[in-house]
């Protein structure tokens, strides 16, 4: 045999063994197909909200028990809570630990691309910030949970922007709180005085037009041009090759990254899942939130916001209405969730039952849900606390 031949048999061996590594395939598979390639029931329920939004909705069932919705952040999708696999995924852990897992999806992402009237390719489509999150998507995917579930409360975990949309939720329908058992809140966004991101800091400070900058960050779908990344990069990249691959992920970019606690094995799966899709106009709102050092409604300028509101400022949400029993868990090398500003959030909130800091320096935003050791530096301790108002409900009743 020719070396010729045998290299491209060498060649034609590794590239079908790359092909069936688990990484590389798991990268492609959606959030039911990884479900079930691990040997997990799955489920898909699609609701349409009162706009217009169909949005598709993944179970991991158990009948008869005790449902959990967990809400994904900026960027991201119900895929961020199994693509890590069952012995690090929350989704899969909360299964195991005998919960009815449900993993909402919100309008704009890879799992929530159709609406009645308008398509993907049409400006009205992406005419909805965190705002539209929180007063239509999550009452619709909460009802719909507690109504196949036949429940009357259930437990709600988000992550950052799962976050921010639940505080909305709370502050436009406070009745929804009462359908709260307990919310555990994932890197919490409200605040961003102490922010640390370098693109949400960028956002909030510039005085660029409004036109040069839809046309950096993408007019309706949030689709960063170079010149955008170029601008806040150096400040993320570290200079080596692990680096620079995160680097061109925008998700990457707002929050930075731990190398210890993120499985560069793993890098490949992530990279296919996220981002996952959203409206410019979610990214503009967090940089009004950050340039008006409040938690506010989106800024349509002083005319529009007089029309809208009646107000020239736009209103501030109300945080006082958001009643349901909250925890709060951050990380000190958090950029987006600074230890400072979930202080802030913790004394909006009227009945906080907790905030605890992840005993690890280096925690970083994504680390809540793809660090290495995030159930023995957080699982365990959230689990904990489930049991433990589920049982101070029992003794109640």
């Amino acid at each position: 045999m020719s070396r010729r031949v045998a290299l491209l048999i060498w060649i034609c061996v590794h590239a079908t063994l790359a092909l069936d590594d688990p990484i590389t395939v798991d990268a492609d598979l959606n959030t039911l197909e990884l479900l079930e390639k691990y040997g997990y029931p799955a489920e898909n329920h699609t609701v349409q909200t009162e706009d217009g939004y169909f949005l598709n909705i993944h179970r991991i069932p158990r009948p008869n028990a005790k449902p959990v919705l967990l809400m994904h952040g900026l960027l991201d999708s119900s895929a961020t809570w199994v693509i890590m696999g069952p012995e690090k995924g929350l989704g899969y852990w909360l299964y195991d630990q005998g919960y009815d897992v449900w993993m909402g999806n919100v309008r704009g992402n890879i799992y929530c691309r159709k609406h009645s009237s308008y398509t993907p390719d049409e400006d009205e489509f992406w005419d909805f910030s965190f705002h539209e999150i929180g007063i239509f998507d999550l009452p619709k995917i909460i009802d719909h949970v507690l109504e196949q579930t036949d429940s009357t409360q259930l437990h709600y975990i988000g992550h950052s922007q799962g976050t921010t949309s639940f505080w909305i939720m709370g502050s436009e329908h406070p009745e929804y709180m009462e359908k709260i058992q307990f919310m555990q809140a994932l890197a919490p966004v409200a605040f961003f005085k102490d922010c640390k991101s370098p693109p949400l800091n960028f956002l909030g400070a510039t005085q660029i037009s409004s036109t040069l900058l839809l046309q950096m960050l993408g007019a309706n779908e949030f689709l960063p041009q170079n010149e955008f990344i170029e601008t806040v990069s150096a400040a993320v990249c570290d200079g080596t090759d692990f680096g620079a691959r995160l680097c061109s992920n925008t998700l990457f970019l707002f929050t930075g990254f731990d190398q210890e606690q993120l499985n560069e094995t793993m890098l490949p799966t992530i990279l296919g899942h996220a981002p996952a899709g959203a409206s410019t106009k979610q990214i503009l709102h967090f940089g009004q939130m950050k340039s008006l050092n409040d938690f506010r409604k989106y800024d349509y300028g002083l005319f529009e916001n007089q029309l809208r509101y009646k107000t020239f400022l736009p209103p501030k949400y109300k945080l006082e209405n958001v009643n349901a029993k909250v925890a709060l868990y951050y990380g000190l090398n958090d950029w987006l969730a600074q230890p400072g500003d979930v202080t802030t959030l913790y004394f909006k909130l009227p009945n906080v039952q907790f905030k605890y800091l992840v005993d690890y320096p280096k925690f970083n935003h994504l680390d809540f849900m793809w660090g290495i050791d995030a159930r023995e530096l957080l699982y365990n301790r959230m689990l904990e606390s489930m049991r433990y108002y589920e049982n101070e409900q029992e003794i109640n009743l």
